[in-house]
């Protein structure tokens, strides 16, 4: 299976290389196939615009019948990213029920996805966030609370610190 994820991948990484997709850029991290680092840029018309956030994403040997993980290195602050960085949205979770009851079997992980539409998903997630179910507590009662207020203070603060370390 190995062989063939590896495949995948690399036709995905010559595809997005010959063909960038508008909103972030993504590379390997020392040559591995399998550990990638990807640059979004802030949305227009979000909190987020200006910004240049990086995150890893690390593909399992089985992708893609199991989802890569993503987390940013750069802080952000998101209700559906957790402090520690790591990215809390629906595709990224394991394929079938969900234990809770809370998504459906269509949202979560399919191997039908790809790097391309992983990201379409996190930049769709910078720009409307989902507070039903936040990996960071604090972020989702920011932006509930005082979204022009306390959160945005935050977010434009983590802006201003992605773009200072990007120079």
């Amino acid at each position: 299976m190995s062989t063939q994820s590896k495949l995948l991948l690399s036709k995905q990484l010559g595809e997005l290389t010959k063909n960038p997709v508008e909103g972030f850029s993504a590379g390997l991290i020392d040559d591995d196939i399998y550990n990638w680092e990807v640059v979004i840029i802030g949305p227009k018309d979000t909190l987020y615009e200006g910004g240049f956030f990086k995150a890893h994403l690390t593909f399992p040997q089985d992708y893609p019948n199991k989802p890569p993980r993503m987390k940013f290195i750069t802080e952000i602050w998101h209700p559906n990213v957790g402090k520690d960085g790591n990215v809390c949205i629906s595709i990224l979770h394991e394929p079938g029920e969900d234990q809770y009851g809370y998504e459906r079997p269509e949202e979560r992980w399919l191997p039908v996805h790809t790097v391309e539409t992983i990201m379409i998903s996190v930049i769709s997630m910078l720009a409307d966030p989902n507070g039903d179910s936040p990996a960071n507590v604090d972020a989702a009662k920011d932006w509930r609370n005082d979204p022009l207020g306390e959160f945005k203070k935050k977010v434009s603060r983590c802006v201003r610190k992605s773009q200072e370390s990007f120079d």
